[in-house]
């Protein structure tokens, strides 16, 4: 996978490029200490190379980095967290699913 993750803060989004072309995109507002992702998508192009899933540990790290907690609103990034619990699991707002909130 040839692929570049950065972070666009001044669009509040992060983005992954394949080669120089834009492949998928997440995007986040934050509120107080906790970053809420809510939409995250791979162009039609791009999908199955793993790229959402390369994104999306991009940015987790990146926010937990920040010190920021998680409320995953997107259902890809909340699924990516409850795969990947012992390493992603403690930047969840609450132990609680978003969708029990």
């Amino acid at each position: 996978m040839d692929a570049r993750a950065e972070h666009d803060a001044e669009r509040s989004r992060f983005v992954l490029y394949s080669d120089t072309e834009l492949a998928a995109v997440s995007e986040y507002f934050d509120v107080g200490d906790t970053r809420n992702f809510f939409h995250t998508v791979t162009l039609p192009q791009y999908r199955g190379r793993g790229y959402a899933a390369a994104l999306t540990e991009y940015a987790l790290n990146d926010t937990r980095s920040r010190r920021l907690l998680v409320q995953p609103s997107c259902w890809f990034v909340r699924e990516f967290i409850e795969t990947n619990p012992d390493e992603f699991g403690d930047l969840l707002t609450s132990p609680e699913s978003p969708d029990e909130r």
